[in-house]
């Protein structure tokens, strides 16, 4: 099989997919005869091909995927008019704590943030699927220790946490604003109760 066809048959099952598909999935459609190595080859020449088109191919955290690129999506909602995402202060700080900080337990995030955080706050978020809890803390009363999801990843278009940027807690909010799911509304969970916290530093 010549370098074209391989890349017309990974464009097609990528494009055709309702899911991102890993390098694993994508050896199937070879019968494994083409290696790992080699389908990341291929798929980074796709990148480059698309690279001028309103469509650009992406590895996020469960895999490669075709999504539009951001600056099409003011064209693309006016097919499908809503309401935007509200979200409260309070879910975008949490969600930005849970995020740079992970794992944290709900102590911690209430010593950031220096409110007490509702646990509806938390359960919605965990219904969203962009956290969930990975374990307890060894201390008093075993705290569940909170972390971000590979859908959460997904959401934000990245493959891993080393993937996000420094940036004050302003710039954390738009970038959720702008690249997370529109049908999603938080606003009603909690107002907005003081000013923002001061977020710094790598992803743990």
């Amino acid at each position: 099989m010549n370098t074209a066809d391989a890349k017309r048959i990974l464009e097609t099952a990528l494009i055709c997919s309702q899911q991102p598909l890993l390098v694993k999935d994508l050896r199937v459609l070879f019968n494994d005869e083409l290696g790992a190595d080699t389908l990341r080859d291929l798929l980074g020449e796709l990148q480059l091909e698309w690279e001028p088109r309103g469509v650009e191919l992406v590895c996020v955290a469960t895999g490669w995927r075709f999504q539009s690129r951001p600056d099409m999506r003011p064209y693309l909602d006016r097919l499908h008019p809503e309401k935007p995402p509200r979200y409260s202060r309070a879910t975008l700080e949490t969600l930005a704590i849970i995020a740079y900080k992970q794992p944290v337990t709900r102590g911690d995030m209430e010593d950031i943030r220096g409110v007490t955080i509702n646990s509806v706050l938390l359960k919605q978020l965990e219904d969203r699927g962009w956290v969930e809890v990975i374990g307890h803390r060894e201390a008093p009363g075993r705290p569940a220790l909170y972390a971000t999801t590979k859908q959460f990843l997904d959401d934000l278009g990245l493959a891993s946490l080393d993937q996000l940027p420094l940036m004050n807690p302003a710039q954390f909010e738009d970038k959720l604003l702008e690249s997370l799911s529109p049908e999603v509304d938080l606003a009603p969970l909690l107002p907005d109760d003081h000013e923002p916290f001061e977020l710094s530093g790598n992803p743990t």
